[in-house]
Formats: C-alpha cells, structure tokens, sequence
C-alpha cells in the first residue's frame, strides 16, 4: 500500500514538472530517485537484523531463541504457563520427614522404628536412581544421579543406615510398572524369601485408593484412611511434597504383568515429605511479571496444597483460600466452562501434561498472549500449541526441544522474564526504526512534492535524494538495535498482538514531523532565493541531511527527553550520526566531491542557517516528548 501511495506521488511530482517546464528527463530522474528513496526497502532487513541482535543478546540472560518473529512475540506476552518443580524451585530436593502410624522421623535424628525403616526401605527399593563415582567434598546427594525426588529419597533412607547397593543385592528388582501420569504411582517387584515383593510409590490420594491395611513387622492393621490424608494435607500446606510408599507380598511373579490386579490390596506403609525450595530470584522475577501486566500461572504435579504454598510463597497468590484447579477438576470441566474458570485460576495441581494443551487453548480463547513451559515428551503439544513454546534445557527432552519457541539453558523462571523484557526492548526498537526512516522519507516526499505548490524550483536532484537515502537509513536505522531498554519498560501493560505499529500516534508523528521537515527545507530554499544566495539547493541538501540527524537521536525514547537519555548511551548511534555529519560536510566542502554531488561550500552564516533549521526539528519532537509526558501524569492509574 505504501509503494502504490509513492508512486502515486511520484507521478504527480513529475507531471507537476512538465507542467512547469522542467527537462522531461530531469523530472524522470527525479520521481524514480524518490519512489527508491521513499519505500523503507530496508525495512525487511533491518528487522531481521533486529530480532537476530535480539536473539544473540537473549543468550546472554540463558534464553536460546530457535525462531525469530518468538523474539518480537516475548513482548507482547500476557501470561506465562510455568512448571514448579526446576523452572520455579531449585530442582534439589531433600527429604524433611517421614511419617507412618502416628510417628515422625527426622533424617539424623535416632534411627527410627520398624515401620519407618521399611518405609525409607520401599523408597529406596522403588527407585531408579544409581550411584556416582564419589567426589571429595561434595554433598551425599551429589554421589547419586537421577530424578532429583528419586536421589533425595536414597539419601534419607541412607542417614537411616539403608544402603541401595546392599538391599537390591539383596532383594533384586525383577520387573517393574513405570511411572504414568494417569495412575501417579510406579510399582516395583523384588525377589524375596516369600515369593515375591511389590513397593508401590506415588502420590498418596492415588496410593490410598489401593490400600486396605497397614503394615506392621506383627501383621496387618486396620488402616485409618482419613487420618493419612489429614497428614498428608497438613505436610503439603506447608510447601512439602508429599509420597506415599505400600507394599504386598506375592507367593510368585504375577502373569500377567498389569497395574490393576498388582497395585491392589496393598499394605500402607509411610509418608515422606520433601521440600524443593524455591530460587531465590523466582518471586522478584514473579513480582516483575506482576508489574508488568503479565499474570504468572503455576502449572504442577504436585498436590493441591502444595501448590498454593509454594504460589503463596513466590507472590503468585496473595491468598492462603486461592483457588487451585486439579487435573481431576480439569476433567470434569467442558470448554464452555473452563472458559469461565481460566481467567481466575493461577495454579494448576495434579495436572497431566495432556491437559496443558486445555490450558492454553482456553487462555488463548479470552485473548491471552500465552508462554508455556514444558520439558517431557506429553509437553510437546502444548509447547507447539502456545504463542511462546519454552522447552527446558537441561531436564528437557529432545522431542519437547524441537516444539519450543525457545528454549531456557538454565530452566530458570526468571530468564522467561528477562527474555520478556529484551522482546519488549527490541519490539521498541523496531517501532524506532519505523518511526524514524517513514518520517525521513515523509519529509523527503513532502519536499518535492510541495516545491511545485508554492512555486519553487525543483528542491534536490536525484544525487541529492540517492545519497540522503544511503546515508541516513543505513547506520543510523541499524545503530537503532543498540539502543538500551527504556526506564519503566516491566512497568508497563502488554501490548496487544492486535495493535498496529502505527498506533499510539506514530502515523502523526511521520506526518506532522515530516511536513515540518518539508517546511523548513522549503523555508531556507525560499529565503535563499529571495536574498539571492546562488548556493540553494546545496542548503535544502544540507538541512534535509542534518534535520534526519537531529530527529533519529531525539526519537530513541517516546517519553523520556534526550537530557534523562543522555547522548552516551548509545555509542554507536552517536558514531554513526558523527559519521554521517563528517560526510555530509565533505560533500560540501571537498572539491572533488563538489562536482559529484552538484554542491558549493556554504558560508558560515549558511551552514548556520542549516544547522538551526535541523535543530528546530529537535526541539519540536521534545515539545512532543514533554505533551506525552504531561498526557500521561494526568491519566488516572
């Protein structure tokens, strides 16, 4: 639409030519040099160079872009779908309790009872994790490698004197049923003096459903179902993760092989409560989410109670009753009203990762701009399903990897805000870029195609046009990608994904500014004349130059003035201005040159009529700058 309003312009400035008497060839020359100089040609690759500095800069806070709009995208994020366990929390855990009949054991604490010391024996029997060469100086839970849950458990069963290595030696694993998302238990079986032994791990709430007694050394006990969960409640409300651990004895291996007929009539054993502390920057990086218009959501595993302290804990709920949405919820829910629910709901509990996709779909339904973290194979769907897919890059999968947007090296919540805040940095800088090479052009158009209006001579020749066009949209536009984020940049809302780059008064501000250029270069063309200073068109030249100059440093900010920017901050927009300003003036002023460009030297009375015309343009997009800022204190927050 913009090369057919050009070229629309253009045949008119060469019509208007003819018209006037001008060389046919001239005017040819000089409509074909504007409709090249007027479309942002570099436009596309500015852009890619944009969002390509942009995705190297994003490596730098552990954010690996593998798509480049995902660059832009990041800023325009309205909600984040994060893990707990790793992305939120430390991903170290370590057992703080185990609990079974009514009596708790503290790891170091005096060995505990029978009970107790076959609960620990389940979880380190149930467990996949294997020993690592010792290391000196380093922790016990560093001497084993697995799933961090899966080490903490070895670890407290070893405090307890139960060493892996000696009871698989003893009592062999055989086969095993894995863990699944939809039973929310693992079940393993080891030869024993009796046949065969089953240890049942998982959440409790799944766990119980399969218990009908309670083992004890003498026999089985009546199993106070109710009392375990009221424990296993208050454990999670104070930020625990919480397993239940069974057992059953077999007289042989069961055939056949199936979840149902062996995790049933188990004999409870015990609880185990663990803690994963959060990272120390989650909650400042949840409480910039917050700040900035994002709204954080908690999507885990774990139980319900659980959840909503650890939330509590990093800021993304304020209150101990917010509401947490389970999996089994979840199911019960149709479309219709998960819709409803969506927008009120920051934590999600017992979720499968089948159902994250629902998630996200539902957000996306009420116009959320949505970020979603995953890092299993199930995650694949809903990574490919959200606006920003972010796969994990040290617990992730390959497969959850190549559905991502992008992947975080360091699985740190607070790099998905620090990348949030570079798309908003470099989205900024695009609208920058826009902003200031529409408005050169603006003023470009304006100057040719208003001359004939008011009857003045053809303003610049095609030399002219050609090398404003070379010179001020090549390092200028690109140095543009340096600039620093704003102050207040997380202060603000999300724009929305349906906002036009143009808003916010960006089409007035090419329009008015470039009619201002036009203006003045029309107003020292006609001064000249008038006072017959032969050198004319060398001082359009030299003010349209210098105008564009003065207005790419005083638009690197919509808000703030250039005295809180400061000129440093920048470097190599302040290099490429000063380099741009140096040839200029050799076009001027080197006599080689001077045949080339079709220029004379100016006097310095007429280089300083030049240079307080293109500072006018300066000082009024300030004014424009101080109107913003005014507007905007008079908004009510």
């Amino acid at each position: 639409r913009l090369a057919l309003v050009v070229i629309g312009i253009c045949v008119v400035i060469f019509v208007a030519g003819i018209w006037r008497g001008e060389q046919a060839l001239l005017m040819a020359l000089t409509a074909i040099s504007l409709a090249v100089a007027a479309i942002p040609e570099a436009l596309p690759a500015v852009v890619s160079v944009l969002l390509a500095l942009g995705a190297r800069r994003m490596v730098a806070v552990n954010a690996l872009v593998k798509r480049l709009p995902s660059v832009e995208t990041l800023g325009s994020v309205t909600t984040i779908c994060s893990d707990k366990t790793g992305t939120l929390t430390q991903n170290k855990m370590h057992a703080e309790l185990v609990w079974a009949q009514g009596q708790a054991w503290l790891p170091g604490d005096q060995p505990p009872g029978p009970v107790l010391l076959e609960t620990l024996r389940a979880a380190t029997l149930c467990n996949d994790a294997h020993r690592n060469q010792p290391r000196e100086g380093t922790s016990p839970a560093s001497d084993w490698q697995g799933d961090p849950t899966e080490t903490a458990l070895v670890v407290a069963a070893q405090a307890a004197g139960i060493d892996k290595a000696a009871q698989e030696a003893q009592s062999p694993r055989v086969k095993e049923l894995p863990f699944d998302s939809e039973r929310k238990r693992m079940t393993t079986l080891h030869a024993s003096a009796e046949g065969v032994t089953g240890y049942t791990k998982g959440a409790p709430e799944s766990v119980l459903l399969c218990c009908e007694s309670q083992w004890t050394p003498e026999g089985a006990l009546a199993l106070d179902t109710q009392a375990v969960i009221d424990q296993a409640d208050a454990l999670a409300a104070q930020g625990l993760r919480v397993l239940a651990l069974a057992r059953r004895d077999h007289a042989a291996l069961p055939d056949p092989l199936q979840a149902d007929s062996i995790e049933q009539h188990l004999q409870f054993l015990g609880l185990i409560a663990l803690i994963d502390p959060p990272r120390a920057e989650a909650a400042a990086a949840v409480r910039d989410c917050i700040t900035a218009g994002i709204m954080p959501v908690m999507i885990t595993g774990d139980h319900p109670a659980t959840a909503r302290a650890i939330a509590r804990r990093l800021g993304i709920v304020a209150d101990q009753d917010a509401e947490v949405l389970t999996g089994q919820d979840l199911s019960a829910l149709n479309d219709a009203a998960l819709l409803q629910r969506v927008a009120q709901v920051q934590v999600y509990a017992r979720v499968d990762p089948a159902q994250k996709i629902r998630i996200v779909a539902a957000l996306q339904a009420q116009g959320e701009i949505v970020a979603m973290t995953g890092d299993g194979v199930n995650d694949a769907p809903a990574l490919k399903r959200a606006d920003i897919g972010v796969a994990m890059g040290k617990g992730g999968t390959d497969v959850a990897r190549e559905a991502a947007s992008m992947i975080l090296l360091d699985d740190n919540f607070a790099s998905i805000v620090k990348a949030v805040r570079e798309g908003r940095r470099i989205y900024d800088n695009i609208r920058k870029f826009v902003r200031y090479t529409m408005t050169s052009n603006s003023g470009e158009i304006w100057t040719l195609f208003l001359a004939p209006l008011v009857f003045l001579p053809i303003p610049l020749l095609p030399i002219h046009i050609l090398w404003i066009n070379l010179v001020t949209d090549g390092l200028p536009g690109l140095a543009l990608a340096a600039e620093p984020a704003e102050r207040g940049i997380m202060q603000r809302p999300p724009r929305a994904h349906t906002e036009s780059m143009f808003a916010n008064g960006m089409w007035q501000h090419i329009l008015g500014v470039g009619l201002l250029i036009a203006g003045l270069c029309l107003g020292v063309q006609a001064w000249a004349l008038a006072t017959g200073h032969a050198h004319w068109q060398t001082m359009v030249f030299t003010v349209l130059t210098l105008a564009q100059m003065v207005h790419v440093i005083t638009i690197r900010s919509e808000g703030e003035s250039l005295w809180q920017l400061g000129l440093g901050s920048n470097k190599p927009l302040l290099g490429a201005v000063l380099l741009t300003f140096v040839l200029q003036m050799a076009t001027i002023y080197v006599p080689a040159l001077n045949p080339i460009f079709k220029t004379q030297p100016l006097s310095l009375i007429e280089l300083g009529i030049c240079l307080g015309a293109a500072a006018l343009v300066g000082v009024v997009v300030e004014l424009e700058k101080l109107w913003r800022r005014k507007r905007a204190s008079n908004v009510p927050a």
